[in-house]
């Protein structure tokens, strides 16, 4: 349970689309908006770590991302801007729809279990009534989830809280990337699509996301310390201690690292690899997970005999 917890956390840096969580009829649920503070927050220095591989005509950027961040982080500045400015394109894991409906149409049919078995039938009495009370906590009414797999109550679970402890999904970087990509004319690419985020946890079985969402449950309010502690790591450019707080407690749960991160790694490595055959340069920004530890997306560039060298700033 302590494995899918540490992975739930893992999700505000490997999966874009936990930014948000759709209630039933399609509207886009966050958490009530914190109380605006008296002054702005302090300015705080950090420096993400950042990678580049290049040859005679394409360079490509790696920069490791969190999907939602607390306001006063200063890390859009030094390497990270400069490598940004100079490039022709920004490239996501996936680019979100703008519009709300979009996503719910998406997500919606995945979501659903189309079995007609309900979520409370999948839960002993005592994780149902822990389950209800978590709901509760974040002001959504377990009733209205029923109807779902686990796995979409649980995302939704994880993601509303937040809020609460100050991160918001418009300090997010890719959120924030975007917006400077536009302003700048950059064209913007998804590495991935929606759908194809949404399915890595919509196959995985029955068993496993009733696992994920009562662990969710009974570790929700350790949730925002676990993020913090990535942050923090992701704001000192520590990769190596990012892989210790993030990718190890997911190799207690190898089905789940390899869907989430080795297998998509190498995917994008097939495609980085080809990208290199074009000219070009390219700013590439993807949850900061994916960037560390064994099985990273650089291992499997090196595998493919391409050569990605730290950032030094």
């Amino acid at each position: 349970m302590k494995s899918w917890f540490k992975t739930l956390a893992a999700t505000c840096a490997v999966i874009p689309f936990a930014q948000c969580a759709l209630v039933p009829g399609g509207n886009i649920a966050y958490a009530a908006e914190p109380a605006p503070a008296a002054a702005q927050p302090a300015t705080t220095d950090a420096d993400p770590a950042l990678w580049v591989m290049k040859d005679e005509d394409t360079t490509i950027y790696l920069f490791g991302t969190v999907h939602v961040l607390k306001p006063g982080l200063s890390w859009f500045d030094e390497a990270v801007k400069t490598a940004f400015d100079q490039s022709d394109q920004l490239m996501l894991e996936i680019v979100m729809p703008e519009d709300q409906m979009e996503v719910a149409n998406i997500m919606m049919p995945l979501a659903i279990d189309r079995s007609g078995k309900t979520l409370s039938s999948r839960l002993d009495a005592q994780q149902l009534a822990a389950y209800q009370a978590a709901m509760a906590s974040v002001g959504l009414p377990a009733a209205q989830f029923d109807t779902f797999e686990p796995w979409f109550p649980a995302i939704t679970l994880s993601v509303l809280p937040l809020t609460k402890l100050g991160y918001d999904p418009e300090q997010g970087a890719e959120k924030r990337l975007t917006t400077f990509a536009k302003a700048a004319e950059k064209p913007v690419a998804g590495l991935e699509t929606l759908p194809e985020q949404l399915g890595f946890f919509d196959d995985l079985p029955e068993t496993q996301q009733v696992a994920f969402l009562n662990a969710v449950v009974k570790n929700l309010d350790k949730l925002g310390p676990q993020l913090d502690k990535m942050v923090a790591l992701w704001a000192k450019g520590d990769p190596d201690g990012l892989a210790v707080a993030m990718n190890e407690s997911l190799a207690a749960t190898p089905e789940l690292a390899k869907t989430l991160l080795w297998d998509r790694n190498a995917r994008w490595a097939d495609q980085l690899k080809a990208r290199m055959d074009k000219p070009g340069t390219v700013f590439v920004a993807v949850g900061a997970g994916h960037l560390a530890g064994d099985h990273s997306v650089q291992d499997y560039l090196k595998e493919r005999g391409l050569t990605v060298t730290r950032v030094d700033y």
